[in-house]
């Protein structure tokens, strides 16, 4: 025999099962096998000494190869690596060490590291959309891609019909919708209801209903049925088709399908809730929003305003424009200025304007009306106080007449024909602050063509300029006013929001609404040079 140490003797010294601790094939220059231990006898039944060795093929070809080197291989379902020792005369003795252990642990950890880079980029790609659309859609695309031959996504509804994606074996996005009765497949009516998947192994492809199959997919192999998790409540249903020539679902794979389906269920829940809160914040704001004005008995009425925040809609200034009624046979034009800013400023906003509307048959008593509105908010425990100015308004001839009172707020300015600009004489203690309030009205005729405007303090307190710090002030918007002498009331509005921007710029600055109220100016309207469309009433 001959020994690892290069000796030669009939002895069994070396190569053995005591001395070597694993299947030893000593080879000889031309291929032939010399010695096998009983390790590499029980490994390898068919090697023969003096014989060419015939398996494994990746051993038989690397040992005959020129220079020997390291090599790979399985020997039935166990995994090894073949490391040769050269000998002196030229035999070279091939050690076979198993890997199979190695190589399980290996593949697993690789295996791993793709399922925890997929959970990752699954992650990205769901939150980075708050539309429950497209998060099925996705959810559904990178399920058919990784986990399964085509995936379908059912979101749980109130309607009759349940909606759901489908994607199928080639990658297609389809939305549909499928019937309430989800009974018909097994685990599908508990995993909308966010109970524990049913085990794949217990669900019959067979039973699987025609509307689960995508068009095309032929026989279905294996079938998987997870819920998508939510917060707090089931965001939907995830199933996994596979086809008849596949594998069926490990139950390592239907553990990976629940991870990836408490993600994808998280990002449809928050889309949902988003969708949701969205619906109620709109549904809510329509009342916050300032009102669209127009001509109302005769009278012009344009509004304009600029939350303190450019990515907000609204804030604490507002404006209204009540029309006469059987109780109020003048229109009621309302601007004021809640303490604050933002969303809490806004709700005292709307708890203000709907007491003004309770309050209109009293309109009135401008007196009595702010009173009444001062007590409603001292008796709601709010800490907020605002500033407000009334206008009732009526036609009298050609000229408008106006009752205005302030409370708390800059008196309006009445620009004239030829555009002298004026303060009404009115003042008030400001709304929600103290148990009584004083206040004096002051009455305002306006000829043709003349405008009276309420404005926001957040007008003149704008700071800007070419220094970047200066107010816009009361002088300034009377003289920006002036030259407003004739204009119609959009116009006048439209003109003192482009000063009043042009003058902040990029800075920072307070809520801004201003209210302008015309007179019109007299004549029958002319035709514009069309000749059809209605042109400018002139005097």
């Amino acid at each position: 025999m001959t020994s690892l140490d290069g000796s030669r003797s009939g002895a069994t010294s070396s190569v053995t099962a005591a001395t070597a601790p694993y299947p030893v094939v000593v080879v000889d220059p031309a291929g032939h096998v010399v010695e096998l231990n009983e390790a590499a006898l029980t490994l390898l039944p068919d090697a023969r000494t003096e014989q060419p060795l015939p398996s494994p093929e990746w051993l038989a070809t690397v040992q005959r190869a020129p220079g020997a080197v390291p090599a790979t291989g399985t020997v039935g379902s166990r995994s090894f690596s073949a490391h040769p020792s050269p000998l002196p005369g030229g035999d070279t003795a091939w050690w076979l060490v198993e890997e199979t252990a190695y190589r399980s642990v290996t593949e697993e950890l690789k295996a791993e590291r793709e399922r925890a880079r997929f959970l990752t980029e699954a992650s990205t790609a769901l939150l980075a959309s708050l539309n429950l659309d497209r998060c099925m859609e996705i959810t559904a695309s990178l399920a058919a891609e990784y986990l399964a031959d085509a995936a379908l996504v059912i979101s749980p509804t109130r309607a009759g019909k349940l909606p759901a994606v489908i994607c199928d074996h080639e990658g297609r996005i389809t939305r549909t919708t499928i019937p309430a009765q989800a009974e018909a497949v097994p685990g599908l009516a508990e995993a909308l209801r966010g109970f524990p998947p049913v085990p794949s192994r217990w669900i019959d492809p067979a039973a699987a209903s025609d509307w689960l199959i995508p068009e095309g997919f032929g026989e279905v192999g294996s079938l998987v049925v997870t819920p998508l998790p939510g917060h707090g409540v089931a965001a939907g249903a995830l199933v996994l088709l596979r086809r008849e020539r596949q594998r069926r679902f490990s139950e390592s794979e239907e553990a990976f399908a629940g991870l990836f389906a408490a993600r994808a269920g998280a990002a449809m829940s928050a889309a949902w809730l988003y969708a949701e809160q969205n619906t109620i914040t709109d549904i809510l704001m329509r009342d916050l929003l300032p009102p669209s004005l127009r001509e109302v008995e005769g009278v012009e009425f344009a509004g304009g305003y600029r939350a303190s925040v450019d990515t907000d809609r609204i804030g604490g200034d507002f404006y209204d424009v009540h029309p006469p009624s059987e109780d109020c046979p003048e229109t009621l034009a309302v601007l004021g200025d809640v303490a604050g800013k933002g969303l809490e400023a806004a709700v005292i906003t709307g708890k203000i304007r709907n007491t003004v509307q309770a309050l209109l048959p009293m309109a009135d008593d401008h007196a009595r009306l702010l009173r009444l509105l001062n007590n409603a908010l001292l008796g709601s425990g709010t800490i907020r106080f605002a500033t407000l100015v009334l206008a009732s308004t009526h036609r009298e001839g050609r000229d408008v007449v106006l009752r205005v009172t302030a409370a708390g707020h800059p008196p309006p300015l009445i620009v004239r024909r030829d555009g002298t600009v004026e303060e009404a004489d009115t003042a008030g203690t400001l709304i929600g602050a103290l148990p009584t309030i004083d206040s004096r009205a002051a009455e305002v005729r306006l000829a043709p063509g003349e405008t009276c405007l309420l404005y926001t303090d957040g007008v003149t307190e704008a700071r800007g300029g070419p220094l970047g710090d200066a107010m816009f002030g009361e002088r300034r918007l009377k003289r920006a006013l002036a030259e407003c002498a004739g204009m119609p009331a959009e116009a006048v509005v439209e003109r003192i929001q482009m000063l009043a921007d042009a003058w902040i710029g990029d800075g920072r600055h307070d809520d801004i609404a201003v209210l302008a109220i015309t007179a019109p100016n007299g004549g029958a309207p002319v035709s514009a040079v069309d000749g059809a469309t209605p042109g400018r009433r002139t005097a």
